[in-house]
């Protein structure tokens, strides 16, 4: 007899249907499954058989054929045993039927416990966009997760017996629901600005870069605060909108990365990988695509510490993504396209030793050295970096002072209102930050006074700076002119943003 349960998957960040048919006929004991399934999915068979004998079930002594359709779509995961397990139920009649529009995903342990699996999130949303009623029968660790979503009925359960009992009628079960509100709240930070003593320069350019979503480079000798500077750059940023919590949750959901205690992210993420990082772990990617730490850092901040650490073909393969905001990952099984808009910070020394240019300790290195040193740091990916920063060794005066330092929450403030101005100054634009506007947007929304072009002009000749930096600039003015309130770029502006060009204006090597 054939039975039909319906299921879905995450693809990429999004997801599709997945029918599962079971066909349970004569012929000698057997149990396949077809329409592309990789090995997780191939296992379901020994998993499913035990999960039913251990629930109390009869797996039949017949030929079993399963069929994932649609059949050209690669199935993963382990979501698909308890639509197969049920499939298998409803064909020898030990179920008597599902009702219309109930998604059922799952994994089963041997004993018929359901088990979480990744991706729930995005299939909650995709079918909440369908315009008709869905219910979903999940893992109950999966269900805090798919609750918030409005528009479908969404039931957790923790073992196969309590599936079929549901739908048998022996159990009463209500939907979960929870409210975006629960998780909407202003975010706590366990950092704060005011923990940094000095470092004016360094604070001032995390507050632009927050402020227009300019990426950033650290530089300075070992123990200058580099590290301490970029972790508080989340403090600095507002919660993340409705429209972004949900795209940001959806790339957690599909890694795996979401807990029963925190199913919905509010605040924006922080990634920093280690410099031994691969390429696919930090672009995406795999046999199977999956989302690197430059998509998990979607809305938030991606920070690399000991950035000549890495390896120079890793740090190259992010020139794509800070220019486009997303990366697509190509393979033989599947094209799959994930969001990557996210604040870069880097944070290095000098120079090998780390120690050219400071005041009280030489530098051994040599010029070859230095030059090494510094090559894993293309031009290119150089020249996408908006504000590039000197963070000197504090004098001991400084690190004694006792004067209070301002609050992350004080510059917060200012970075919503220069924020709004850009939202309102680009809507219907397709972008929201002056650090992601085109050459269209520069020229239309950069407008400077006379003095600021002539200003701009001769200092363009004397750094020899390229195009790409003269953009550069122009967007870093334009967000310090925000915070300020002015509409027209003057020659103040210029000049700060000019400042925030270090490497183009070093003369050491």
């Amino acid at each position: 007899m054939l039975a039909r349960v319906l299921s879905a998957t995450s693809f990429g960040i999004d997801a599709r249907f997945v029918e599962v048919e079971v066909d349970v006929g004569a012929g000698l004991p057997s149990f396949h499954i077809v329409g592309l399934p990789d090995t997780a999915v191939q296992e379901a068979r020994e998993r499913v058989r035990s999960a039913l004998k251990n629930s109390g079930f009869a797996f039949p002594p017949q030929r079993v054929t399963v069929n994932l359709a649609p059949a050209f779509l690669k199935k993963t995961g382990s979501d698909f045993d308890l639509p197969i397990a049920l499939g298998i139920l409803l064909a020898t009649k030990q179920l008597r039927s599902l009702l219309e529009g109930t998604v059922v995903l799952g994994e089963l342990s041997l004993s018929g416990e359901l088990r979480p699996v990744n991706g729930v999130f995005p299939v909650a949303h995709f079918l909440s966009l369908q315009g008709k009623p869905y219910r979903m029968l999940l893992p109950l660790a999966n269900a805090q997760e798919s609750a918030v979503v409005e528009g479908i009925e969404v039931f957790g359960f923790r073992t196969l017996r309590e599936v079929c009992d549901f739908l048998e009628g022996q159990r009463t079960l209500r939907p979960l629901k929870r409210s975006w509100e629960e998780y909407l709240a202003s975010p706590s930070f366990d950092e704060d600005l005011a923990e940094i003593k000095g470092q004016r320069q360094g604070k001032r350019a995390l507050e632009i870069a927050a402020s227009g979503g300019h990426h950033l480079l650290f530089i300075g000798p070992p123990g200058s605060g580099k590290t301490m500077l970029a972790r508080k750059l989340p403090s600095l940023l507002p919660p993340l909108t409705i429209e972004q919590a949900i795209e940001v949750t959806k790339i957690h959901s599909v890694a795996g990365l979401l807990s029963e205690d925190h199913p919905f992210i509010t605040a924006p993420p922080f990634r920093a990988p280690h410099h031994t990082v691969s390429d696919v772990a930090l672009i995406g990617g795999g046999q199977w695509p999956r989302p690197g730490e430059i998509s998990l850092a979607h809305h938030g901040v991606l920070f690399l510490d000991e950035v000549l650490e890495f390896r120079r073909n890793v740090l190259e393969a992010l020139r794509e993504p800070l220019e486009t905001g997303k990366i697509t990952v190509s393979r033989v099984n599947a094209t799959v396209t994930y969001p990557a808009r996210f604040l870069l910070v880097l944070a290095c020394n000098p120079c090998p030793c780390g120690y050219l240019g400071d005041a009280e300790r030489p530098c051994t290195c040599s010029y070859q050295q230095i030059l090494r040193y510094r090559s894993k740091l293309s031009g290119p990916l150089l020249d996408r970096i908006d504000l590039q920063v000197e963070v000197p060794r504090l004098g001991v005066h400084e690190l004694l002072s006792e004067r209070e330092e301002e609050s992350s929450g004080a510059v917060r403030e200012r970075v919503k209102q220069a924020r709004e101005i850009q939202k309102e100054r680009f809507r219907g634009e397709g972008i929201l930050l002056n650090g992601e506007m085109k050459s269209r947007h520069i020229k239309r929304f950069c407008e400077l006074s006379q003095e600021a072009k002539r200003f701009l002009e001769a200092s363009l000749k004397s750094l020899s700076l390229s195009a790409r930096a003269y953009h550069r600039i122009l967007k870093v003015a334009r967000t310090i002119a925000d915070l300020e309130g002015k509409a027209r770029i003057e020659v103040s502006h210029i000049a700060e943003a000019i400042q925030y060009r270090f490497l183009d204006r070093q003369s050491r090597l």
